[in-house]
C-alpha cells in the first residue's frame, strides 16, 4: 500500500525535514501542500513536484488523503489536527500538541476514537548519541538511574527581533515549549513518568515588536526545569536560546546521568563532536568514551553532525519513516500523541511554576 500524504506547511523546516524524508520514501506520495501565501504555497509544490496546492484548508482536506503532516505554527496544531482526524487521517503533529494541555488532550482523545497512527517528532531521540545512551540506561550502564543533567544551548533568540516562538499567543511559551518540550521528551525517555516539575525562567533579550503592530507578551528565553519521577529520580533540564555557540546549527547538546552503578556523559556540539563517555562504580580511572555501535549508526555518516542528522532523517528511515509505516501497515508508532500530552502537561507545569516563582508543581 502506497500512503497519500498532505503537508501543511511551507516553511523551511519543510524543505529541510519533512519532504526529503518524504520523498526518499518508497511508499510515500506527498499528493497536497497547504499554506496560507498562494504564491508560496504554489513554489513550494512545483519545487517538490506536488500535484496540488491549497490555502483552504476545508479543499485541503477533502483532497484524497491518507495521512498528513501538520507542521505550521503552534496555534494551528489543535484545530489542523482535529479536522484531519475527523476525517480518519493518521497524523503527525509538529510539538508541542496544542497551545494548552485541554487542547492536547482533546487531540490525544479523537486520535484514539479515530484509531489512526499518530505521531509527535520529537527529533533528538533519533540522533545515535541519544540512542546510545538510551541503550546504555536501559542495559543497566548506571543501575538505577538518580540524577540526569541535561543542557541544551543555542543562540537564534540573541537579536532580540520579533520571533512568533516566543509570541505566547501564537506559541504558548517561550523557550520552555520551543526546546524544553524536546527535554522533558528525552528526560521521560530515560527515566520514566514524571510527577512534579519546579522551574525558573527569565527572558535575558528584550523582543521587538510584532511586524503588524500588535501588543504581545514575550516568552522566555532562558529556562532551568527540575522534574521529580516516580522512581524517585531528578532531572535537571536547562534550555536557553540566548548562547553564542559555533557552527552552522549554531547550539550544543550535553547529557550526564547518575546511577548506582555508573555514570554516562554524552556531548554534542552539533560540529564535529557526537560522544558519550562512561564509568562504573568500581573505577578509579576517568570515565572512558564508550563507541556509538554500528547498529545505531545504521550506516550515517559520523564525522560532521550536520551529515548525521541529515542522513537519520532523509535517508535513514528514523521518524518520518516510521510514521509512514505506521500508517501503510496500521500499526502503532511512538512517541504518539498520549506520549505528546504528556510532555505537555509538564512544560505547561513548568511554565505555571516560573510564573508562580518556582514552586513545585505537580504533573
Amino acid at each position: 500500500m502506497r500512503v497519500r500524504v498532505g503537508m501543511v506547511s511551507t516553511s523551511w523546516w519543510a524543505d529541510a525535514m519533512y519532504l526529503p524524508a518524504l520523498t526518499n520514501h518508497p511508499d510515500a506520495d506527498v499528493v497536497a501542500v497547504a499554506g496560507r501565501n498562494p504564491e508560496r504555497a504554489a513554489a513550494f509544490a512545483d519545487r517538490w513536484s506536488i500535484p496540488a496546492h491549497y490555502t483552504d484548508t476545508d479543499s485541503f482536506f477533502d483532497h484524497d488523503l491518507d495521512a498528513v503532516v501538520i507542521a505550521s505554527a503552534n496555534d494551528s496544531h489543535h484545530p489542523l489536527t482535529l479536522q484531519a482526524l475527523r476525517r480518519g487521517l493518521h497524523v503527525l503533529c509538529e510539538k508541542p500538541l496544542g497551545l494548552t494541555t485541554a487542547e492536547a488532550r482533546e487531540m490525544e482523545a479523537a486520535a484514539t476514537d479515530a484509531g489512526v497512527a499518530t505521531l509527535v517528532p520529537f527529533t533528538y531521540r533519533y540522533m545515535p548519541m541519544f540512542r546510545w545512551v538510551k541503550e546504555l540506561v536501559d542495559t543497566g550502564h548506571v543501575g538505577t538511574p538518580h540524577h540526569l543533567n541535561m543542557r541544551y544551548f543555542t543562540g537564534y533568540a540573541r537579536n532580540g527581533e520579533y520571533l512568533w516562538r516566543f509570541d505566547r499567543g501564537e506559541a504558548g511559551s517561550g523557550v520552555i515549549g520551543d526546546l524544553g518540550s524536546h527535554w522533558v521528551a528525552i528526560a521521560m525517555w530515560l527515566l520514566g513518568e514524571p510527577v512534579a516539575v519546579n522551574t525558573v525562567s527569565t527572558a535575558f533579550v528584550p523582543r521587538g515588536p510584532r511586524p503588524d503592530g500588535v501588543a504581545y507578551e514575550p516568552g522566555e528565553d532562558w529556562a532551568v526545569m527540575t522534574v521529580r519521577f516516580e522512581s524517585g529520580a531528578h532531572a535537571v533540564l536547562q534550555v536557553s536560546a540566548v548562547c553564542p555557540e559555533p557552527g552552522d546549527f549554531g547550539q550544543t547538546h550535553a547529557l550526564d546521568v547518575h546511577g548506582t552503578d555508573g555514570s554516562l556523559y554524552a556531548m554534542s556540539d552539533w560540529v564535529s563532536t557526537q560522544e558519550v563517555r562512561g564509568s562504573k562504580a568500581a573505577d578509579t580511572a576517568p570515565a572512558s568514551v564508550l563507541p556509538i555501535p554500528e547498529h545505531i549508526w545504521g550506516g550515517a555518516p559520523r564525522d560532521v553532525v550536520g551529515d548525521t542528522y541529515r542522513h537519520v532523517f532523509r535517508s535513514g528511515g528514523h521518524m518520518i519513516g516510521n510514521f509512514i509505516d505506521a500508517a501503510r501497515d496500521g500499526s502503532r508508532c511512538e512517541p504518539d500523541f498520549s506520549f505528546g500530552r504528556r510532555v505537555q502537561e509538564v512544560c505547561d507545569a513548568a511554565v505555571a511554576s516560573a510564573a508562580s516563582g518556582g514552586g513545585m508543581v505537580s504533573v
